[in-house]
């Protein structure tokens, strides 16, 4: 019984000491791939606790205080709002402590690298307090979550738009005949892709026999787009280039792709309900690892983004504190030079960015919290993702021919 509970409290300790070693390592390196860890394992709790919790939330009389039990879907969502809650009262909370940090020699920006362990303790804490919350505040929540999810598409289409015109400027200042061949093989490698996918768009959501006129308006609305978007870049007038149009078309269809499949699975003009209305475990896996990889690469780009989170006068846009010096001598040259330096982006923005991530992840693992009963345990699937989705795209088109004409609009404001 001794040796037991002596190899219990050792076991412990090491386990403790490995989880410390582990914190300690990644806040040395980045923040970001920290927080970005974080926020994954948001999700998988999310995920896990929709599938488990509801029948230990059932038996809580603060949270099912109803003259009739509601169904089980309900208490699912339940769990996934108030995890996302957490998350985003967490993330809030950081947002809010690093506004005006501009300098690394402010004493927060120990605080958004360091204290690991802490961070964790308290995100525990706050997502176990959740669920001591009355109903009505977890309502009031999933009301702005759906303004808050907005707010987060919008954030990934800006930084989509910047990263393709990026792209294009990168090629083209290198002036070379290489370069300027790379730029036409993948737009028309972009091109022959958004035609082709827009073929089996056809194919699969606008089956013979039906009246599917709405999937129709869908796909011949992106095709348009998809014209409009080559002839406002080639335009004499305009300073643009076939790269971002035929990037921006293929995402623009594959929007269209994403919003029609999330038709309902009993809709008779969704072509894949024969293959997907038994949703096995591995489809929800990779569904929740596509949901997860799509929140963290836009914190990280928003994070790394010139445009939106640099200061005016930062040296080093888009990087973290910098990795260990060989030896003494540079450690204390850097160290100088990071107490001296601005920020490298904006603290308090970046975590703004994972407090509307957490709301738009808590609408997409309960179908924007509308469809869940209907469509069982599948992953962002009813009529509001479709709509979600298809007005995504068309702000997507409508920014891009923006970012065109405005130049032209406005030649004495900088774009």
């Amino acid at each position: 019984m001794w040796a037991a509970s002596c190899l219990a409290s050792c076991c412990a300790a090491c386990a403790c000491e490995a989880c410390r070693s582990v914190v300690g390592g990644i806040s040395r390196r980045s923040a970001r791939i920290a927080y970005c860890g974080l926020f994954a394992l948001s999700l998988i709790v999310s995920w896990i606790l929709r599938e488990v919790a509801a029948p230990l939330m059932e038996k809580l009389p603060w949270i099912n205080h109803f003259h009739q039990t509601p169904n089980r879907e309900w208490f699912e969502t339940d769990a996934v709002l108030r995890v996302s809650l957490g998350n985003f009262l967490f993330f809030t909370i950081l947002a809010t402590l690093m506004i005006g940090v501009k300098d690394q020699k402010d004493p927060r920006d120990k605080l958004h690298h360091g204290g690991w362990m802490a961070k964790i303790v308290v995100w525990c804490l706050v997502v176990i307090l959740m669920f001591f919350l009355p109903n009505e505040i977890v309502s009031f929540y999933e009301s702005i979550s759906k303004f808050g999810s907005g707010l987060f598409l919008l954030v990934q289409v800006v930084l989509l738009l910047d990263f393709v015109h990026g792209w294009n400027d990168n090629w083209v200042q290198k002036d070379e005949q290489f370069w300027y061949m790379a730029l036409f093989v993948v737009s028309l490698v972009c091109y022959v892709a958004a035609f082709s996918f827009s073929g089996l768009l056809f194919h699969w959501f606008t089956p013979s026999g039906y009246d599917c006129g709405l999937n129709t308006f869908f796909i011949v609305l992106t095709l348009i787009f998809v014209f409009l978007f080559a002839i406002v870049a080639l335009h004499p007038t305009i300073n643009g280039s076939l790269l971002p149009a035929s990037v921006i078309s293929l995402y623009c269809t594959y929007l269209c792709y994403s919003g029609l499949s999330s038709e309902p699975r009993d809709y008779q003009c969704n072509g894949l309900h024969k293959h997907s209305k038994a949703v096995s475990t591995g489809s929800l896996t990779l569904g929740l690892l596509t949901t997860v990889l799509s929140v963290v690469y836009s914190a990280v780009r928003a994070g790394s983004s010139t445009t939106l989170l640099s200061p005016p006068d930062s040296p080093r846009a888009g990087s973290d504190r910098p990795l260990l010096p060989l030896n003494q001598n540079e450690q204390q040259e850097d160290k100088k030079k990071d107490e001296a330096g601005p920020v490298a982006y904006s603290y308090a923005f970046f975590h703004l960015i994972f407090s509307l991530a957490s709301m738009y992840s808590a609408m997409l693992l309960t179908g924007w919290s509308t469809s869940v009963g209907a469509s069982g345990k599948l992953v962002d699937v009813g009529w509001p993702s479709v709509w979600v989705r298809i007005v995504t795209g068309w702000a997507t088109a409508t920014l891009f021919i923006w970012s065109l004409v405005a130049p032209v609009l406005f030649p004495d404001r900088e774009f």
